[in-house]
């Protein structure tokens, strides 16, 4: 990773109460910040049960996820493409993840792919890469939206169940080891109503809104409702996947 010594937190911030969304818009928006809160919590349990030795992240942006794994690699390579909308400084390639990557085959032991894999056109070609990419035993860790509105706009192309994301993986021949859903019917009906008051441009009622679904969302009928829910209605879904051949 380039300019290692320069990277600061930009979406996710580690505070007194652990990781938890960043409260400044020029990294993640009012309205994203609930969705962010769901992502990091499980995108944390997953890099902490498979990131080990050296580390690909791809589709990068601006390193978001460092401070959750940099103390568990040796070392991190940065990879993004030309039209991602987080330039950035850390980049050691920068390639278009639709095309074969410019990189040794078994030279990695982890690869983490979140909130990338709707934005690649084939993405069985992509993982085909990431599988070939990884030595044996290494681990994909993906993370992925589901009901969740149209971003980086024209180049957000798919949407996938628990079983696409199966299919994909057993024919690049990495084996899944948990694949769970985050978040359910409660986040996802307050993520849209809150998408549609920020694009009203009424960032005041967003902030008032987003701080009471926040702590809503802790209520104990609440986090039941969204277990219960949390397989037919997903938010998204992580997974760890391993390279067993």
């Amino acid at each position: 990773m380039k300019n290692v010594d320069r990277w600061k937190p930009t979406k996710v911030i580690h505070g007194t109460d652990g990781f938890r969304p960043s409260s400044d818009p020029h990294f993640l928006g009012v309205a994203s910040r609930l969705v962010a809160s769901c992502q990091i919590q499980h995108y944390q349990r997953v890099i902490q049960q498979c990131a080990s030795g050296r580390l690909l992240d791809l589709g990068c942006g601006y390193v978001p996820y460092y401070e959750l794994y940099k103390d568990l690699v040796e070392e991190v390579v940065c990879v993004d493409w030309e039209n991602s909308l987080h330039k950035n400084e850390f980049l050691d390639y920068l390639m278009d993840l639709n095309k074969p990557f410019s990189l040794e085959s078994e030279s990695f032991d982890t690869v983490l792919l979140t909130d990338v894999l709707e934005h690649i056109y084939q993405p069985a070609h992509l993982l085909s890469e990431v599988a070939r990419v990884l030595r044996r035993g290494g681990h994909c860790i993906i993370g992925v939206p589901f009901f969740y509105w149209l971003h980086e706009r024209p180049f957000d192309f798919h949407r996938y169940t628990e079983f696409a994301l199966r299919k994909m993986c057993e024919g690049a021949g990495l084996e899944i080891k948990f694949l769970t859903p985050y978040g359910g019917a409660p986040e996802i009906v307050i993520d849209i109503i809150g998408k549609c008051i920020a694009s009203a441009k009424l960032g005041g009622i967003c902030r008032i809104y987003t701080a009471s679904c926040g702590a809503m969302l802790k209520l104990r009928p609440f986090r039941a409702l969204s277990r219960k829910t949390a397989t037919l209605f997903p938010l998204g879904y992580t997974l760890a996947a391993q390279k067993s051949r």
